[in-house]
């Protein structure tokens, strides 16, 4: 069995996430206090009690799904439901690069809080709140996004995010494109349009007054070696710890090339792909794209009988 760890990044947060993690271990607990102190807010209480509004906004959202990401990790090894040394790969989509980054004992969880506290601020502040948004684009080929967006510009500047996996693509625009896809989308020819719960276009140069300011953050930590390969959002393969800090920067603006990272951990002859944090988006698209595959999700206490039976 060839495992690859999977977290996931922005728009999978929910009201509640962890808090079975929080309540019953002492493993879970410490990473969301750990959260707090290194952003000296209270931001576990608003992931456990706010509001939908409140946690999708990206200063919180960010912190808080790779807090999730890590509180279910850290209860996971203790439970040695999963030992770091059986895995043969890790990937993190967009901010879950950075869960990747703590998973492979690269970069420690205080610093990723660190890290991200400014990531998450520049990122929202990179244009006025309401400006810009994400799409998600369902039952169309790249190919055929790519020659729609000629037309698409005209009402607008929209780019391709991320390319999840075939039928699955994520547009990052000026909202007035964004909006346009959506009421025009059966006209497109698209089968869905859903507008994401982000509050800025992520992934394309319309933020790229973000990018400055992750570089500048980021050049005051040191990454250490990766304890198991980490895939590249930029570029779709390992990479090595010398070059994550640039990648990291990069990503900020650069396409997430998703499926291109599964589709090289298959050739790579990984079997089981196991997402850890909230939601089970990465893991469907795994199962989509092959249904031979073990995939599992773990957000919640109750997931853990997948493991179990797994190892059994």
């Amino acid at each position: 069995m060839t495992i690859a760890l999977l977290f996931p990044g922005q728009g999978s947060q929910y009201i509640g996430m962890g808090r079975d993690f929080y309540d019953k271990y002492e493993q879970g607990r410490s990473i969301y206090n750990q959260l707090d102190f290194g952003l000296n807010r209270p931001l576990t209480d608003l992931i456990f009690n706010g509001t939908n509004e409140e946690i999708a906004l990206t200063t919180n959202s960010q912190p808080a799904i790779m807090a999730t990401s890590i509180a279910i990790l850290r209860c996971l090894q203790y439970e040695k439901l999963i030992d770091l040394n059986n895995v043969s790969y890790t990937a993190g989509h967009s901010l879950g690069e950075y869960s990747s980054l703590v998973a492979t004992e690269s970069l420690d969880f205080k610093d990723a809080v660190k890290i991200l506290q400014v990531r998450s601020q520049a990122m929202q502040e990179s244009m006025p709140l309401g400006s810009g948004g994400m799409v998600a684009i369902l039952g169309s080929s790249l190919s055929q996004i790519n020659n729609l967006m000629p037309e698409l510009n005209e009402f607008g500047r929209i780019y391709v995010a991320n390319d999840n996996a075939d039928g699955q693509i994520v547009l990052s625009g000026e909202i007035s494109a964004i909006d346009h896809i959506c009421s025009k989308s059966k006209s497109y020819g698209i089968r869905r349009a859903i507008k994401l719960p982000v509050s800025a276009p992520f992934h394309c140069e319309l933020i790229n007054s973000a990018k400055s300011k992750i570089k500048t953050e980021i050049q005051n930590y040191t990454f250490k070696d990766f304890k198991f390969p980490l895939i590249s959002n930029v570029e779709a393969k390992p990479c090595k710890s010398s070059e994550i800090a640039e990648l990291l920067v990069n990503q900020v603006v650069s396409r997430v090339r998703w499926r291109e990272s599964i589709e090289y951990m298959i050739k790579k002859k990984v079997t089981t792909f196991i997402e850890i944090g909230p939601g089970n988006v990465l893991s469907n698209i795994v199962k989509r794209m092959d249904k031979s595959l073990i995939t599992i999700s773990i957000s919640n206490i109750d997931d853990f009988s997948k493991l179990k039976k797994l190892l059994a």
